[in-house]
């Protein structure tokens, strides 16, 4: 690191040393956090909680000094501190039982005025707003943790300091904390010091990561390589051979040039692997008694270890891993699919491609591969123990969670091809699905002839029928594996030929939106998509379930710069029953990007079912009508309006960017109009007034009335020219257009 003084520095950190009693927990710590967010990891008893400590004045410092912003904050009083703009998430929440999360809110929010609000922070994190009046006691420990956040936000400080902030959540609430970390570093309003035993949050939310050993930052390491170094990890996670523990425990001097370490002779005999934590600790467990340790450890051979060694050269350096030329994938099961998935990575090599190829087994038995199974599941919220666990179905579940969550944070995927049967379908589809459309993907099993809906889902997949079972080489599957292989090589190399023309073409094309229409609303996305033709390429989708997906996927990937959603009739079949349903993350893509957001209630007077012989015998007596022999519409009550109502305002009081959603008071389709069949005034009014009350209105998110119809043209105008405003108010958006 760089000795030299950055003023302009938010933490910078010099020569720290702290002790307690005898014990030196803090030895001559040097850190510098310029901005964004920074990361330290480390195992426990390291010195990271002490470090938090030493920052805000909790701890007695015996020697260095600490500077926030250039100001020397050393020795100085917690209370000084805090009002100097440093914000403190302590281990453990540390709330107040008997106040509410209000007062909590109110409390904070009273130290430093800033851009941090109490109705920002309800907006920011509407289950607080649901909460409001409950004690600190009465809170799930995911609340608990969004409450402790949302208190230090309060005092809007130029630096925060999170301390395990993501201990003991659920993987859910494990994400929405690792998503809000990444958008305080992109805000830039404050930089953020997290200190995390999770290597999976801490390389994803930071650049750089440094790594805390025995009370010394021991190094600081690209993000990206750290969660590539599966053995580096192990030291971390207090799992590897104790010989090779020494050579990382010195970091080289700063401003002085790293020198190999001297790599220490390897031990003629066998080699003995020990487990520092044979069972999960908690906070409160004791020392494992050294006879335990001993008793638990395993011996490798050393032919084995020269094996293992020699397999580990023959891969590419972790820097390599994720930059450099592009690169397929071949993921499966090794431990069952293993010649197979081999033959496949083999012939796409033959092709002059670059291969990775990748374990998702769950049994723990370890494949020689380029990454394996064990590095892969450390990237679940939960490590390795959520997927190496005896339930077969919950440890499939976690590690395709785990894969999607690594394959994220990989930059170079070409495409990505698998092979087996229902079980590594289900592995490797939802990490596919996270991927970019247009990116090959290629599923070759025996499942492929039947409903491949629920794998597939609104990614562009391919699946391939096997024909014979993917279990073992034979004159069949060396056919169909030799088809897969070689198609998935020519969609790659194809794509790859065509990537600087495609790369020029999108610099001068127009940014891409999307459109949601149903038949009963295409009067009105013909007229927006003809007002809007001339500054944007309209992709129309048809809200059948799988249409909102889609948009949204590309919403996600960056494939859209904006969004029209005009016809947001899939939460009735979701709310409903219907046969075109939404998901529960309908609208997530765009909470999570904030990309510019223009709504209405397009043909949320209808609910879906088949013939009408398939209508579920509690909707008999409704109001119906036959759209065709397949298609039955049923016309929406006042008491279901208003329940889509509020579920669309909760959705969007969590938006962040820029939303209008527009309420056509002429009825919201082509059937709710005066002398149609689903015209139902008082059932509009019903759903109007639940938006209302549950959309929390600021300067960016807006609810408008306009007295017409969906489809008449003045409403498509109007949708149109807000859509035009808010995308230009949002110009720094137009980077996401593809």
């Amino acid at each position: 690191m760089n000795e030299a003084r950055r003023p302009n520095a938010a933490l910078e950190v010099r020569g720290l040393d702290v002790y307690y009693g005898h014990s030196h927990a803090l030895q001559g710590v040097d850190l510098t956090l310029e901005s964004g967010v920074f990361s330290v990891v480390g195992r426990n008893g390291m010195g990271k909680t002490t470090l938090c400590k030493a920052i805000m004045g909790l701890v007695g410092v015996s020697g260095g000094s600490i500077r926030v912003r250039g100001e020397d904050i050393t020795r100085r009083s917690p209370a000084h501190i805090a009002r100097l703009g440093v914000g403190y998430v302590p281990q453990g929440r540390r709330l107040w039982r008997s106040l509410s999360v209000d007062e909590h809110l109110r409390l904070a929010g009273s130290m430093r005025s800033g851009a941090w609000t109490v109705e920002r922070i309800y907006d920011t994190f509407p289950r607080l707003a649901e909460r409001k009046d409950h004690g600190g006691g009465q809170l799930s420990g995911g609340e608990q943790q969004m409450l402790a956040i949302s208190r230090a936000l309060l005092t809007n400080p130029h630096l925060l300091i999170m301390d395990e902030p993501t201990e003991g959540l659920a993987p859910v609430i494990v994400a929405q904390v690792e998503e809000m970390l990444l958008r305080l570093g992109e805000d830039g309003d404050m930089a953020v010091l997290v200190i995390e035993q999770n290597i999976g949050v801490a390389t994803a939310v930071s650049r750089n990561v440094a790594i805390m050993v025995n009370g010394r930052i021991n190094r600081i390491i690209d993000s990206a390589r750290l969660a590539a170094d599966r053995e580096l990890q192990q030291r971390l996670l207090g799992v590897g051979l104790h010989a090779a523990l020494e050579p990382d425990t010195d970091a080289p001097a700063a401003g002085a040039e790293a020198k190999p370490a001297p790599q220490p002779s390897r031990p003629s005999g066998p080699i003995r692997i020990y487990v520092s934590n044979p069972t999960l600790p908690t906070r409160w467990s004791q020392p494992v008694p050294i006879a335990r340790i001993e008793a638990a450890a395993r011996t490798l051979s050393t032919q084995v270890a020269r094996l293992d060694e020699t397999a580990r050269r023959k891969r590419e350096p972790a820097t390599a891993q994720t930059s450099g030329p592009p690169v397929v994938l071949v993921v499966g099961t090794l431990d069952t699919k293993g010649a197979e998935l081999r033959f496949i990575r083999d012939i796409i090599t033959e092709n002059g491609l670059r291969t990775r190829l990748v374990d998702v087994s769950t049994s723990g038995r370890h494949a020689s591969c380029d990454v394996s199974a064990q590095e892969i599941a450390l990237n679940h919220g939960r490590g390795g123990s959520a997927v190496f666990g005896p339930d077969r179905g919950a440890a499939v579940t976690a590690m395709a969670d785990a894969f999607a969550n690594w394959l994220r944070r990989q930059g170079n995927i070409a495409g990505v091809i698998t092979a087996g049967g229902s079980g590594a379908a289900s592995l490797v589809a939802p990490g596919m699905r996270t991927l970019p459309v247009g990116v090959p993907k290629l599923i070759i099993s025996s499942v492929a002839s039947g409903d491949v809906g629920p794998y597939v889902g609104p990614a562009d997949i391919t699946m391939m029928y096997s024909v014979t079972d993917v279990q073992g080489l034979n004159a069949i599957s060396r056919a169909v594996l030799s088809n897969g292989a070689n198609a998935i090589a020519g969609m790659v190399k194809a794509r790859l030929d065509q990537r600087e023309a495609r790369e020029r073409a999108t610099a001068a094309s127009l940014p891409s939106i999307g459109i949601t229409m149903f038949g009963v609303t295409t009067p009105a996305v013909q007229k927006i998509a003809a007002d809007l033709r001339e500054d944007f390429e309209c992709l129309v989708f048809h809200a059948t379930g799988v249409g909102g997906r889609s948009m949204e996927k590309l919403v996600e990937t960056g494939q859209l710069a904006g969004v029209v959603d005009l016809t947001t009739t899939e939460v009735c079949d979701l709310l409903m029953g219907g046969v075109f349903p939404a998901t529960e993350d309908r609208f997530g893509a765009i909470i999570r990007t904030r990309a510019p957001y223009v709504g209405s209630v397009g043909a949320l007077d209808m609910v879906n079912f088949g013939a009408p012989d398939t209508i579920p015998e509690r909707y008999r007596g409704r109001k119906f009508h036959v759209h065709n022999p397949q298609v039955t519409l049923m016309r929406t009550t006042a008491e279901e309006n208003e329940r889509m109502g509020r579920w669309i305002g909760e959705k969007l009081n969590q938006m962040d960017g820029p939303v209008r959603f527009f309420l056509p008071e002429g009825g919201v389709s082509a059937l709710d109009v005066r002398g149609q069949p689903f015209w139902d005034p008082d059932a509009d009014a019903a759903l109007f007034r639940a938006l209302e009350r549950s959309v929390r209105q600021t300067a960016n998110r807006q609810l408008i009335r306009v007295p017409k119809n969906i489809n008449d043209p003045e409403f498509a105008s109007t949708i149109a020219a807000a859509f035009r405003t808010l995308f230009g108010r949002a110009g720094a958006r137009r980077r996401l257009a593809r």
